[in-house]
């Protein structure tokens, strides 16, 4: 073999990156899909619980035993304190719907099928409820699906009652559906099948009305907060203090302005801060408000700049001062030193596509960054006094790393690396971060792409574009991810894969995501096409094979693309999709929509069903006939106007299924995935 020179060398490097010219043996399919990846493939971190004080944390073992670990010498002993407490009480039935312990261990609170709040004593056993009058439309500390859904959140369960610090009153939400139009979801099990009806307001229909209550646990008398509870308007998340007031943050159904009240337990109320913006403000980011210690205040993030910043409010609930200020996004407070005045906060500032670390004095004079290095600190966790933080950095191309830094950002020790030399025996997609102009020249778009075994830039690949798209959703992250399943599989396959992010993602704060005010999805699509197109400039991209596939508000995009966007993209997989805002619930919808009444134009302008006619390429429709979120009727209005027009495309029905497939319809439906890309991308029968 000719000898290659340096010079000759360098240029096979750039002229086929990411690995094109490597040697590195592919994953077999057992390992990528049965879980038989090789042994020591990775590292697993630590499994870290917390601090036991500013010398020592607590770390789960990977036999299950808790450690005590020095963290300046990582040196282990078998921890013989309490265990974390956990979540699951004693003393329970399968009949209790959420069951919740009391602070102080004496009561547990949970919900039954009759929708009436009940307590528990937890010595004696002895029940006793505290309401009476649970029905299908009303809901006592159990969550109307609206709540559920958008306001309080997934992870509640649908559980609508909070404890008081001091074990002695439960607020909780009850909710009338009684005038919330019933929606029918045909379950077709057995013989004969049934309806399983939902209360489910689509835009412009009645809400639930919601009252908020405080249950007193000696008498179990209940106090109702001092609102109109017939007025159009939603409640978020509650929140208790330290000296028993529940506080509970109100919006109007425009969804423009927000009032936090402080409730007293005799149900009087004072408004302790007041927000109003031109759009909307999001009543579901339940870290807005956080309280200092010992009484002192609270600090507020709100985006009401443009930006998600920190403002500090005195115990009077007055301003002091702004504590960040600039383009910080995705801000979380991980800790506050009242002692010191400073707060430890993470957020993306340095760069949009990453999280770093800061420590920021109250007053908002000093900022100080203690991540380095162009990494991403996903997590990290901060000592009782702040002296060190336990974080976890990575990017694109490099596996997660888990430090210890003191709070000056010097790294003590690196505790554990998950890379390992048996990770270089593979190939791993070599993913590249880059930007696109928006069509309008306002936005640089970020994107990912993940380029294929053996990548030559002579050769023409097809495209698959993975989207969510919704607002202040972000997906392009510099931040590593494992080479699992289906996305390594075709990286394999010689797919090239991309993700993108349009300018409603966060990537251009709040002022980016205004954009989309009463057109949800115009723009969106608009920025996804300005990237297809620059893909379409490529000389390694198949212009013919040019796919995009998502779920949800992915798959409105993707239905969108198909039909919208037709002269960009010629192949989609939409899963779950919107297909019309007229069709999606309403206090998601109208946050960014108003009503169809008021906003009529709005809504025929960002209707897939307005575009249908413009559908050419390929389009396949995935949808479980029993979402109760995004209703299959959304598909079976596109289907019928796709058939009236003659037009060919596929669809695969899931019977019973919801908002996302489990299981066997998991399997199945990635199984089709991949055999759709093979035949229509990759050309394989």
């Amino acid at each position: 073999m000719k000898k290659r020179s340096a010079r000759t060398l360098l240029f096979f490097i750039l002229a086929f990156p990411f690995n094109a010219i490597s040697q590195n043996k592919p994953f077999t399919y057992d390992q990528l899909f049965r879980g038989a990846y090789p042994e020591n493939i990775f590292q697993r971190l630590p499994n870290i619980l917390g601090w036991l004080d500013d010398k020592h944390y607590l770390q789960r073992n990977s036999s299950g035993v808790l450690e005590s670990i020095d963290a300046l010498s990582g040196k282990a002993n078998k921890y013989t304190g309490a265990a974390p407490e956990s979540n699951r009480p004693a003393h329970t039935s399968p009949e209790f719907i959420n069951p919740t312990p009391s602070p102080d261990g004496r009561w547990i609170a949970y919900t039954k099928k009759d929708h009436n709040l009940y307590l528990l004593n937890a010595n004696s056993g002895e029940e006793k409820p505290l309401t009476s009058d649970g029905s299908d439309s009303i809901l006592n500390g159990y969550s109307s699906w609206i709540y559920f859904e958008e306001i309080l959140g997934r992870p509640t369960k649908y559980r609508a009652f909070w404890w008081s610090p001091d074990s002695k009153y439960l607020g909780f939400m009850r909710f009338d559906d009684s005038k919330v139009p019933v929606f029918p979801i045909y379950v077709p099990n057995g013989q004969h099948g049934y309806l399983e009806t939902r209360h489910y307001p689509q835009p412009g229909d009645r809400n639930p009305t919601v009252k908020i209550g405080i249950a007193g646990i000696q008498g179990s008398s209940i106090t109702w907060a001092d609102f109109n509870f017939e007025a159009d308007q939603y409640f978020g998340m509650p929140q208790w203090t330290e000296d028993a007031q529940l506080w509970v943050p109100w919006m109007n159904r425009d969804q423009d302005t927000l009032i936090q009240y402080a409730i007293d337990t005799d149900g009087t109320k004072k408004q302790v801060y007041l927000e109003h913006q031109n759009t909307w403000i999001t009543l579901k980011d339940t870290d807005r408000l956080t309280f200092l210690p010992e009484g002192q205040g609270f600090i507020v993030k709100s985006d009401k700049d443009g930006w998600e910043n920190l403002y500090l409010y005195d115990k009077n609930f007055r301003l002091v001062n702004q504590i960040t200020k600039g383009n910080y996004w995705g801000t979380s407070i991980l800790k506050i030193d009242l002692k010191q005045k400073q707060v430890y906060i993470k957020a993306r500032k340095e760069s949009t596509t990453r999280f770093d670390l800061y420590r920021v004095s109250l007053d908002g004079r000093i900022v100080k960054r203690l991540s380095a290095g162009n990494y991403d600190y996903s997590d990290a966790e901060v000592s009782p006094s702040g002296k060190y933080i336990v974080a976890t950095y990575s990017s694109l191309t490099t596996p997660p790393v888990m430090v210890l830094i003191n709070n000056n950002g010097k790294v003590i020790r690196e505790i554990a690396n998950s890379k390992t030399k048996e990770l270089d025996q593979y190939f791993v997609s070599k993913p590249v971060l880059k930007t696109v102009k928006s069509a309008d020249g306002v936005f640089d778009l970020p994107i990912i792409i993940r380029y294929p075994l053996g990548f030559d830039s002579t050769k023409k690949y097809p495209i698959l574009v993975s989207v969510y798209g919704g607002p202040k959703a972000t997906a392009v992250f510099d931040r590593w991810t494992m080479p699992y399943g289906i996305a390594q599989w075709f990286s394999q396959e010689g797919v090239i894969q991309v993700s993108m992010d349009n300018r409603s993602s966060g990537h251009f704060g709040k002022k980016g995501i205004n954009y989309i005010y009463k057109q949800l999805g115009k723009w969106e699509i608009e920025d996804f096409m300005a990237c297809g197109r620059w893909l379409r400039g490529q000389p390694w991209v198949d212009s013919s094979k040019i796919a995009i596939t998502g779920g949800s508000f992915g798959g409105y995009m993707t239905c969108m693309a198909l039909t919208y966007g037709a002269d960009v993209f010629t192949h989609g997989i939409a899963n779950s999709s919107v297909t019309d805002w007229q069709l999606y619930d309403s206090h998601y919808t109208e946050r960014f929509m108003n009503t169809p009444q008021s906003n009529p134009e709005g809504y025929r302008n960002t209707s897939v069903l307005t575009y249908a006619s413009k559908y050419r390429g390929l389009l396949r429709i995935n949808h479980g006939t029993a979402d109760d979120n995004v209703h299959f009727q959304n598909s079976l209005q596109l289907i019928n106007l796709l058939q009236d027009q003659g037009k060919h495309f596929e669809m695969m029905v899931y019977p019973g299924q919801r908002h996302g497939f489990h299981d066997e319809k998991l399997a199945h439906s990635t199984m089709e995935t991949m055999k759709f890309v093979e035949k229509y991308l990759l050309g394989k029968n």
